[in-house]
């Protein structure tokens, strides 16, 4: 029985841990959290940072592993790909992660292959941060450079707000540098490409809409097949098929951010080397028949992935509608209760459902990714009609707080 080292055991990483159990593999999860939810389900528990790469290349050593797989967190894939390089294991090469984990080696290594994308500077505290927004323009969306889920992103739309909450994004920055970007106006579109020895294969490109307010860069509505022309839809292949080649990734899944502007032009907002979260690999499967799991634990042995296993197999319409607070449907407030999971997963239409809710714990208004706290799955003749199934299934639970 081969084993697999899953770096992170949260319920990000659950249902693929699961997955990886039923497909035969031994599976050894190592979370900092001791109470991860995904020690439950994995073979062997290792309540160790992910981050301590000497701590990780010995619990690989000790389980004698076969593979290492970063999914659903950015966090992990420099790491995988170090642990893999240490030994002597299949990995994406420890460049190539550093290049689709740090935001800024990303941004000047597409500028340098012509990938467009919008105008960007990196910052670290210093006195030019001023300058440089006086360069990019606003308004301006500001990030950590190796954070991820939407953690330290705000909007500015004045020189006292960089100013206001610069600090406060560098505080989630490990290195302690942000990234500033032209905010560009558009429609965002999620790209999931697979790419084997060194060919990037575009899967599916899906609408992700986003809630108005602080969370504005938190993807609540998923879309699939993306509502936008065709003319556009091409486009956005060719430029997510550039960035990935550009990044160097030879075999791997990639999941490239983009933006179509209403002149039809498309830029990169990032790249990601790994299986993205917020339910993208139940779009995938759901719609149209690829698994993506399956796919990530034969590359991270080093298989060789057969073209059918790529090849759309149908295209099924559906929506994902996460479940949040305001301006979601969820209350604000201290759990009590929580009720009707069984009702929306037997409303009309819905494929899955799940939460991440846990009684005694505080709902907040939707600020990052983090504050999502379920979902719905449906489908119907378009992505709009199975989208009002998820909101009509969704209806269906209760959930009740205190203090909201």
């Amino acid at each position: 029985m081969p084993t697999v080292l899953f770096l992170g055991a949260s319920v990000s990483q659950l249902a693929a841990i699961r997955q990886a159990r039923e497909s035969g593999w031994r599976v050894v999860a190592v979370d900092g959290d001791p109470s991860a939810i995904g020690f439950d389900v994995a073979d062997v528990a290792e309540p160790t940072d992910f981050n301590d790469l000497e701590q990780v290349v010995e619990v690989g050593r000790r389980h004698a592993i076969d593979a290492v797989v970063a999914i659903s967190s950015d966090r992990a894939v420099p790491i995988a790909a170090a642990v893999a390089e240490r030994l002597r294991l299949p990995g994406i090469g420890v460049e190539t992660a550093r290049l689709m984990t740090d935001k800024a080696a990303m941004r000047i290594h597409l500028q340098e292959y012509g990938v467009p994308q919008p105008p960007f500077a990196v910052l670290n505290g210093g006195d030019g941060a001023l300058r440089e927004l006086d360069r990019v323009g606003m308004p301006a969306v500001i990030k950590p450079v190796d954070s991820g889920g939407q953690r330290g992103v705000s909007m500015i739309g004045s020189r006292r707000d960089l100013v206001e909450r610069l600090p406060q994004t560098l505080a989630y920055s490990t290195s302690k540098r942000a990234i500033l970007e032209r905010y560009v106006e558009g429609s965002e579109l999620n790209a999931i490409v697979v790419v084997r020895r060194g060919e990037p294969q575009l899967v599916t490109l899906s609408d992700r809409l986003r809630p108005p307010g602080r969370g504005f860069g938190v993807g609540w509505i998923h879309l699939y097949p993306s509502q936008l022309p065709p003319a556009a839809l091409a486009t956005a292949e060719a430029v997510a098929v550039a960035a990935v080649r550009a990044l160097g990734l030879q075999d791997g899944i990639a999941f490239p951010q983009l933006l179509v502007t209403s002149e039809g032009d498309v830029i990169v907002v990032e790249v990601a080397a790994r299986i993205p979260a917020g339910q993208m690999a139940d779009l995938v499967r759901l719609g149209v028949g690829v698994d993506l799991v399956d796919i990530a634990l034969r590359q991270a042995r080093g298989e060789e992935i057969p073209r059918e296993l790529v090849e759309p197999r149908f295209e099924r319409p559906l929506a994902i509608r996460f479940l949040t607070a305001s301006p979601g449907l969820l209350p604000t407030g201290r759990v009590v209760t929580v009720d009707g999971l069984d009702g929306v997963r037997s409303a009309p239409g819905v494929l899955e459902a799940g939460l991440y809710i846990q009684l005694g714990e505080t709902i907040s208004p939707v600020q990052v990714d983090a504050d999502r706290r379920g979902y719905v799955i449906a489908t119907a003749r378009d992505p709009r009609a199975a989208l009002e199934l998820a909101d009509h299934a969704a209806r269906q639970l209760r959930v009740e707080v205190a203090d909201g």
